[in-house]
C-alpha cells in the first residue's frame, strides 16, 4: 500500500472531475473471494447481429498476460473482444503498464488486436499523473521507459520542466561511473541540457527536483537508484547537497525525508509481469523493492525506525478500481445511446468481471474492491501470464480459466446465462 494517501486522493479527484465523474475518497479493505454457481457450459458465437438486449454486466481486462504476451496478441483475445463488441457488452482495458501516451497505446492495441478501441475505455498506470497540476510548473524527475519516451508523455500531460536520469548522467558522468559504456551509444542520443547545474557551493542556483515520478519500469536500475537516493537525502531536493536532518533521532522518520525533499510517486506495484520469456520478469515493483533495500541499508531501515515515504498507484489500490468502475459505467451508457435506447432507463451495472493474470494485483484488487454503486466485482484468473498453472494463487479468484476466451465464455454463457449468439464457439476454433 502507499505510505501516504493524500497526493493520490488529490490526483484522483482531479482525474475524475475532469471526466465529469464525482470523486470518491480512497480506502482499501480486503474481503474473501467467493465462488459462483456453475451452470452448464454454452460456448459463444461472435458472428451474430448486435444485441438489442441491454447487459447488466461488463468486463475489465488486464493487457499483458491476458490479451498480449509481451507485444504479441494471445490466441483468443481478438475473438473474445469481438464477441463483446458485437453484443454491446461493455468492457474497459485496465493495465498497470505504461510508458506511452494513452492515444499511442490505444492505437497500437487496436492494430495488434484488430479491434477498434478508444482512449475513453483505456486506463494505464500513470494516467493519474496527468492531473497532478501542482507540479506542472515545477521541475520533475521522470524515471522509466525506453529512452526519453516517458519524458515526452509527461510533457504531453502538461509538465513544463522534465529531467531524466540520463540528462544528469550526460552532464555529470561521474555521478554514476558504472554506466559510462552507455553514454555514447544510448544516453547521448536523447539527453537534454539540464535546466540548472549541480552546484553544491551555490545551492540557490543548483538543480532542484520538486517531484519524482516513476512512469514505467526503469531500464538502468543502478543509475536510477543512485539519482533517487541522492535527491531523497538532499536538502529540499537540491542535487549535490545533504540534509542536516538526516539521522536526527528527535525527528519523525529519524529526519529522513523531513527537509522538504520531493515526493516520490510509483505508477504501479507489480513485482512481476509476463514477457516473451517463459518465466515472469521483474517489473516496477522489483525496482521499488531494490530501491527500498538500498534505502534501508543507507538509513538503517525499519530496525532504525525509518521507512521510504512514497505513494504507489495502480492495481490493486482502491482509487484505480473506483475510477475504472466509473469509466465502465459511462462507457455502458454510451453503448446504450448508440443502440438508440434511453440511458436514463438503464438498470444498474450488477457485475464486473476483472480478468487478469496476476494474483497480487488483478485478483487482489478485484476481490478487495467494494463498489460504491453496489456492483459486484468478480475476479477471473487466466493461465497465460504471471500465474503458474496448477499452483495455489496468493489470492484466490472466483474462477481460474485457461485464457481470456475461456474467461469471457465462462462469464457470459455460464454465469450470466446470456442467450445472445451462444453456439459451439469452441468448435469454431475460439481464435
Amino acid at each position: 500500500m502507499a505510505s501516504s494517501a493524500t497526493p493520490i486522493c488529490r490526483a484522483y479527484r482531479l482525474l475524475t472531475s475532469r471526466q465529469g465523474i464525482p470523486s470518491l475518497l480512497p480506502s482499501f479493505s480486503s474481503c474473501a473471494a467467493y465462488r459462483l454457481p456453475r451452470p452448464q457450459s454454452r460456448p459463444l458465437q461472435t458472428t451474430s447481429a448486435p444485441s438489442t438486449r441491454i447487459p447488466d454486466f461488463g468486463f475489465a481486462f488486464d493487457i499483458d498476460g491476458v490479451l498480449l504476451r509481451s507485444s504479441d496478441p494471445l490466441p483468443t483475445a481478438h475473438r473474445a473482444l469481438s464477441y463483446l463488441q458485437s453484443h454491446s457488452i461493455p468492457f474497459i482495458l485496465l493495465t498497470n503498464g505504461g510508458g506511452k501516451h494513452e492515444s499511442d497505446r490505444v492505437r497500437d492495441l487496436s492494430q495488434k488486436l484488430d479491434i477498434p478501441l478508444t482512449t475513453s475505455m483505456f486506463i494505464q498506470s500513470h494516467t493519474p499523473f496527468a492531473d497532478m497540476h501542482a507540479y506542472k510548473s515545477k521541475t520533475i524527475l521522470v524515471l522509466g521507459g525506453d529512452e526519453d519516451k516517458c519524458r515526452l508523455v509527461a510533457e504531453d500531460y502538461g509538465f513544463g520542466t522534465v529531467v531524466t536520469p540520463g540528462d544528469i548522467l550526460v552532464a555529470y558522468p561521474d555521478i554514476w561511473p558504472f554506466s559510462h559504456h552507455l553514454l555514447d551509444g544510448y544516453y547521448r542520443r536523447f539527453a537534454r541540457p539540464l535546466p540548472a547545474p549541480i552546484d553544491p557551493h551555490n545551492p540557490s542556483k543548483s538543480l532542484k527536483i520538486d517531484a519524482i515520478f516513476v512512469f514505467n519500469d526503469p531500464r538502468d536500475w543502478g543509475l536510477d537508484t543512485q539519482i533517487v537516493k541522492d535527491v531523497l537525502l538532499s536538502h529540499a531536493g537540491i542535487l549535490g547537497t545533504l540534509s542536516p536532518r538526516n539521522g536526527d533521532p528527535n525527528l519523525p522518520n529519524k529526519g529522513y525525508q523531513r527537509d522538504s525533499q520531493p515526493p516520490l510517486f510509483f505508477s504501479n506495484p507489480d513485482l512481476l509481469w509476463a514477457a516473451k520469456y517463459h518465466l515472469p520478469r521483474l517489473g516496477q515493483g522489483g525496482f521499488r523493492a531494490a530501491l527500498e533495500g538500498v534505502w534501508a541499508a543507507v538509513t538503517g531501515g525499519e530496525r532504525n525506525g525509518v521507512e521510504l515515504k512514497k505513494t504507489v498507484l495502480g492495481k490493486p489500490h482502491r482509487p484505480t478500481y473506483e475510477f475504472a468502475e466509473k469509466i465502465l459505467i459511462a462507457h455502458r451508457r454510451e453503448l446504450v445511446q448508440r443502440a438508440g435506447a434511453n440511458p436514463d432507463e438503464l438498470g444498474p451495472l450488477k457485475r464486473v468481471y476483472m480478468v487478469g493474470d496476476n494474483p497480487e494485483s488483478d485478483i487482489l484488487g478485484g476481490n478487495s474492491f467494494e463498489s460504491g454503486h453496489g456492483t459486484d466485482w468478480v475476479s477471473v484468473l487466466v493461465e497465460t501470464g504471471v500465474y503458474t498453472k496448477g499452483t495455489e494463487p496468493a489470492h484466490r479468484p472466483s474462477k481460474i480459466v485457461e485464457d481470456v476466451g475461456a474467461a469471457v465464455e465462462w462469464a457470459v454463457a455460464e454465469n450470466e446465462g446470456w442467450d445472445e449468439g451462444v453456439r459451439e464457439w469452441k468448435g469454431s476454433g475460439r481464435s
